[in-house]
């Protein structure tokens, strides 16, 4: 892999373009890294009744789906959201990870997982009382993600 700085001080903000024969998980990994880094600081619109809250990514343990609804966590709160799994997925930075058919974790909030070797594993989060599971067929790329992680530090 090639990189290259071309400095330009006539540009507003940074921009990093990405060239590749193919979009692979590496490539897309990258980009969900770069776009982490760009944007520290970014909100979600979220709701509770009538109120509009916009609240940091950062303070979101998970969201999970509960009666059709989405519902979002954080270590004191918890809010809804429009939107659906598929589309958070799609728009969250790469330190969120599904880890079941209904639920999306903040990888940098995790504190442990309790394994189960026959039904779902239990996740808890660093100074908090939640918790959620995550299911057998994501229980190794989670375990994965979070080594990863780890090895970076």
């Amino acid at each position: 892999m090639k990189v290259r700085v071309e400095i330009d001080e006539s540009l507003e903000e940074e921009i990093v373009i990405i060239h590749c024969k193919e979009l692979n998980e590496r490539i897309i990994e990258m980009q969900k890294t770069l776009s982490e880094l760009g944007s520290p600081d970014r909100t979600i619109l979220l709701h509770r009744k009538d109120k509009e809250y916009y609240l940091p990514l950062e303070q979101i343990l998970f969201f999970e789906t509960e009666a059709k609804e989405i519902r979002v966590h954080t270590r004191t709160e918890i809010y809804d959201t429009d939107y659906k799994l598929y589309e958070l997925e799609e728009l969250l930075p790469g330190y969120f990870m599904r880890i079941s058919k209904s639920t999306i974790v903040n990888l940098k909030h995790v504190y442990s997982i309790t394994r189960n070797l026959t039904a779902s594993s239990l996740v808890e989060f660093a100074n908090c009382h939640k918790q959620v599971y995550v299911s057998r067929n994501y229980y190794k790329a989670l375990v994965d993600r979070l080594a990863e992680k780890r090895r970076k530090l």
